[in-house]
């Protein structure tokens, strides 16, 4: 446990609140690294997908907004998967790190997921700050885990 998560445990039980179980937050420079792992890996999923869409006569365009949306679909479907069977995505998985719920450290549901999935796109329109504030956040959440009522940890071994 770092010493940040010690002092919120000690701070919690000086109040008589119930103390976080020992969790270690996964920070903003180990996230960018899952998150380039992701992207490699998701260009393997969308990339032979868009061919298929190639090949069934629907082409993928940038300026269609039909073929953007399937894009985004797709992406979503396959993150959305990752997260609801694995609690992570393959990035999150090589660094050893899991997504729970703020809450209970347990398994969120999948509507927290969804939430989650959803509010990346409002943490990145004001040039990425929710997705920076997890350099800042004491529990190294961005807005995406605020909203959905998640946090990032190392998986309990």
């Amino acid at each position: 446990m770092d010493e940040l998560s010690e002092l919120n445990v000690a701070a919690a039980a000086a109040r008589g609140a119930p103390a976080e179980p020992a969790v270690r937050y996964v920070g903003f420079w180990a996230r960018v690294f899952a998150s380039l792992i992701d992207s490699i890996v998701l260009l393997f999923v969308l990339v032979p997908g868009a061919l298929v869409l190639q090949l069934a006569g629907i082409g993928v365009a940038e300026d269609d907004p039909y073929s953007q949306l399937i894009v985004h679909l797709m992406l979503g479907a396959v993150v959305l998967a990752f997260w609801i069977t694995r609690m992570a995505t393959p990035g999150k998985m090589i660094i050893n790190a899991v997504i729970v719920d703020a809450g209970t450290f347990g398994t969120p549901s999948w509507k927290q997921y969804l939430a989650r999935y959803l509010a990346y796109f409002l943490s990145t329109i004001p040039f990425c700050l929710g997705l920076i504030w997890v350099a800042f956040d004491a529990r190294k959440q961005g807005w995406h885990d605020k909203i959905a009522g998640t946090v990032v940890i190392r998986r309990r071994d």
